[in-house]
């Protein structure tokens, strides 16, 4: 090749993982050997059960679907796009395919020969974490997101962020009608209204002479544009419709036709023969039974909660969220949405508790009721980061009172908080074993009261007050007077100011755990009691990494930033020249995540310990690849914080 073709794929493939881990000297060998290739719309670059070649692939431009053959047809696993890279399997032994990559269109592809890569596998730590992820994953493609999946999951999973908290749950069956009230253009509002009641239907759809659909009115349609405005109904349909329609095939595919409702807005989506607004009407979809395809959505999930005040359905919803959340480790979902959608879901259920438990007792309390107070959620669920029905850790902040009414309100705030415990227990959660719950007097405290508790943790940081700041430096307002935990932030970042030493304690605590690996590079196990030779994962891998999280937002004053990747993704921004570390140390934690998660809906446990054994060797190598981020970040802090002449 050229110079100039070579210094074009070198430039393209440093925008991209892993080849932006590369120095300059191997990326510019890595691109000397690539060979370009082109395909036309239609061909295939491998089919499942041929050898595997002496390259993989990278999409450069175009469209690549990859393909299994199953017997009941064809099924898109993966939709390649530009920088993905794919065809990663010929990197383990030279297997044969297991897919068809078939060219959707026009597109040019980057060769990359194996024997060259073997020796950057080997080399290179950080490229290495990137395939063993994808590898232990069953990712065929692996892409900027190790923790992403299939393309059109992913595509899905944005665009729903968006719009009521919806994703696509492979469920292959699709409600729609097939039987669609249609009516020509020219007819009156009151006959189109008079159809739908007799029909029993919420909305119509409006052809011109060729059957062809030209508009649509539903339900809000007549209350908003005829009643509301006192428009006659001799007013014809064509002047309320919506128009132009947007149309689509019924056989698109569920994640195409509810991306298309998405990005549009559309409560109905209206299907054609051809899929065009100049074909025959054959069906419609509705938002309603969007919900009824996902049974387990987040959308179902949330609406039912919101829709019950049993305790027990809330228990059964949250049940339900457990399959969810199997169903989306599973299929790799992206880490931070899976935390997202399942806090969501547990914030529901807390919200719904407190307010079952203010039903119940304010009505004997009017003049406590009426003080304002704060539900936080601390550790784990505070972090954002629980997945699991694990330890419930929370506290409560109220407003101060004068000296004659704290009794009264101190009374109050304990019954409503024995009340939220026992709905919250009832729904699948455990108990803290340390009694750090909201409805232990000492953990439901006026504003004034935990001032003063957090003052002294970091006036007088012993061993007990840092193990105190692990958990409740973590809190997060999920119900209640937001201002009140605001003012414990604001508390905190005051007192810290100019007190540096507690920063070091804290830097001397989140140095506790050495790197999990013994000196052989074996793990390090348990070596007695019920959990021996089993690896903690919770203590030795994932609270160190929460720790330093935690201590780098602190000592940078960051504020609302809660969830252990986020933080470590906001230090990278802080801190340029640990971009890499920093951003390696997020996604570390995330694949620990999933980890524990996985294990605990495995053994029914909180999947905090893991049998080496039992992993695969892939597994077992992406464990010890996430292991790499803590070693380093731990040596940046002793330096940081000067630990080696820091006596406490």
């Amino acid at each position: 090749m050229s110079n100039v073709i070579v210094n074009r794929v070198k430039e393209f493939l440093n925008r991209f993982p892993p080849f932006h881990f590369l120095d300059e000297k191997t990326l510019m060998a890595v691109a000397k050997a690539v060979e370009v290739r082109y395909f036309g719309a239609g061909e295939y670059l491998f089919q499942k059960g041929d050898p595997a070649q002496d390259f993989f692939f990278v999409l450069r431009e175009g469209s690549i679907h990859l393909i299994d053959q199953e017997d009941k047809g064809e099924k898109i696993v993966e939709i390649c796009d530009e920088g993905d890279v794919f065809g990663v399997l010929a990197l383990l032994g030279k297997r044969p395919y297991i897919l068809n990559a078939l060219v959707k269109e026009d597109s040019l592809v980057y060769a990359i020969p194996v024997a060259i890569f073997e020796k950057v596998l080997q080399e290179n730590s950080r490229v290495s974490l990137y395939f063993a992820a994808g590898f232990a994953s069953g990712q065929v493609v692996v892409r900027r997101d190790l923790s992403q999946g299939q393309k059109a999951r992913s595509e899905l999973k944005e665009s729903s962020q968006d719009n009521g908290l919806l994703i696509f749950t492979g469920q292959s069956d699709m409600n729609f009608s097939k039987d669609v009230l249609c009516v020509c253009q020219g007819t009156s509002i009151g006959d189109a209204a008079k159809a739908m009641a007799e029909k029993g239907v919420g909305s119509v759809v409006i052809t011109d002479d060729r059957k062809f659909p030209v508009g649509i009115i539903t339900d809000k349609d007549l209350r908003n544009r005829v009643m509301a405005k006192g428009l006659s109904y001799e007013v014809k349909v064509e002047e309320v419709m919506t128009s132009p329609v947007i149309t689509k095939r019924k056989d698109a595919g569920f994640a195409h036709l509810y991306l298309t409702m998405i990005k549009n807005r559309l409560h109905h989506l209206i299907f054609t023969e051809d899929g065009t607004v100049q074909s025959p009407v054959t069906g419609i979809l509705s938002d309603h039974d969007i919900l009824l395809s996902q049974g387990n959505s987040p959308a179902v999930l949330i609406n039912a909660l919101m829709n019950t005040w049993e305790v027990s359905e809330m228990a059964k919803v949250r049940d339900r969220a457990e399959l969810l959340l199997k169903y989306y480790l599973e299929n790799e979902v992206a880490m931070d949405f899976v935390a997202n959608i399942i806090s969501e879901i547990n914030d529901i259920i807390i919200q719904r508790a407190v307010q079952l438990a203010k039903q119940k007792h304010d009505a004997d309390h009017p003049e406590a009721a009426n003080v304002k107070f704060c539900f936080l959620s601390l550790g784990s669920e505070g972090r954002e980061e629980q997945l699991l029905r694990t330890d419930l850790d929370n506290a409560i902040v109220y407003e101060d009172v004068p000296a004659e009414n704290e009794a009264a309100v101190r009374k109050y705030m304990l019954l409503i908080a024995e009340e939220i415990i026992e709905i919250l227990l009832a729904c699948g959660f455990q108990a803290c074993p340390a009694d750090m719950m909201a409805n232990n007097p000492e953990w439901c405290q006026s504003l004034t009261q935990w001032k003063r508790y957090f003052s002294d943790w970091i006036l007088s940081p012993n061993q007990k007050a840092l193990m105190h700041a692990t958990i409740f430096f973590d809190f997060r307002p999920v119900f209640g007077h937001r201002p009140l935990s605001d003012a414990m932030t604001e508390h905190i970042y005051q007192e810290i100011s100019g007190k540096s030493v507690f920063l070091n304690f804290l830097a001397k605590n989140a140095l506790l755990n050495p790197a999990p690996l013994g000196f052989f590079k074996n793990f390090i196990v348990e070596k007695s009691g019920e959990h021996r030779d089993k690896f903690d994962i919770k203590l030795r891998a994932m609270m160190p990494l929460t720790d330093m999280g935690r201590l780098l937002v602190l000592s940078h004053r960051v504020v609302g930033i809660n969830n252990t990747f986020k933080r470590f993704e906001k230090i990278a921004e802080l801190e340029p020249n640990h971009r890499e570390l920093m951003l390696e140390a997020g996604k570390a934690y995330e694949i620990l995540m999933r980890m524990r998660a996985i294990e605990g809906l495995r053994s029914g446990s909180s999947g905090r310990y893991i049998q080496p054994e039992a992993l695969g060797k892939l597994q077992r190598q992406l464990l010890k690849n996430a292991f790499a981020p803590i070693d380093e970040l731990q040596q940046v802090m002793r330096v940081r914080f000067q630990l080696d002449y820091f006596n406490s």
